[in-house]
């Protein structure tokens, strides 16, 4: 009977493990008909560096993924951003307060990598630890087939400011905040995420809302 009742709570207490994991989470369709015009964004867009600490809705982080990379042309798979030889090689790692998720733009998901809050390492700077959304935008030189060694990080770097930019805009259409930051312990957070030697992160972007 004492080895039954062990057995019973080592079952209850894994289930509740399990249920505490992350799980993946899926996007919803962006609202592609919201949000100012390109020209009125363009006149509002800046750099914010002071963020409300409210949690973004699962809809402001779906339409902002997809405006920064999204697929935008279904039949060619094809993205709201360019990339070099259409390399493709730069994936947005999304840092939320509950975890690090990395974004799948072509089944518009989130991908659980980490559990737990580390948007403090997400840059150096206080409002990031603090911030709703970060995104770090890290480079996979494996996919730049046929690319010279020394031309992988100039191409990265433009590939991911095409991303960035998007976000800007996106954000000055929906009177959000952000911010490009170079400032990250790249060592540090790579080894958080567990990225390999062809993984190299860029950059990193905090983006909310703005501060009443």
């Amino acid at each position: 009977m004492k080895n039954l009742l062990l057995i019973i709570i080592a079952l209850v207490f894994s289930t509740l493990a399990v249920g505490q994991e992350l799980q993946p989470i899926k996007l919803l369709p962006p609202q592609t008909g919201n949000g100012k015009s390109l020209m009125k964004a363009l006149e509002e867009r800046c750099t914010t560096r002071e963020f409300s600490d409210r949690a973004m809705s699962l809809q402001d982080i779906s339409n902002v993924l997809w405006a920064a990379n999204g697929i935008n042309r279904v039949k060619e798979m094809k993205h709201t951003a360019p990339t070099a030889v259409n390399w493709q090689e730069i994936d947005i790692y999304t840092v939320l307060g509950k975890g690090i998720y990395i974004y799948n733009p072509h089944d518009s998901t989130l991908y659980p990598v980490l559990k737990g809050d580390f948007r403090e390492q997400a840059g150096t700077q206080d409002y990031v630890k603090s911030a709703p959304l970060n995104l770090i935008y890290v480079a996979d030189y494996a996919k730049m087939k046929n690319a010279e060694e020394a031309k992988k990080e100039s191409y990265a770097a433009a590939d991911a400011a095409f991303i960035a930019e998007n976000v800007y805009l996106f954000c000055a259409a929906f009177d959000m905040g952000s911010v490009v930051r170079a400032s990250v312990d790249r060592e540090k957070l790579a080894a958080t995420m567990k990225l390999s030697a062809e993984q190299k992160i860029v950059f990193g972007q905090t983006l909310g809302y703005l501060k009443k």
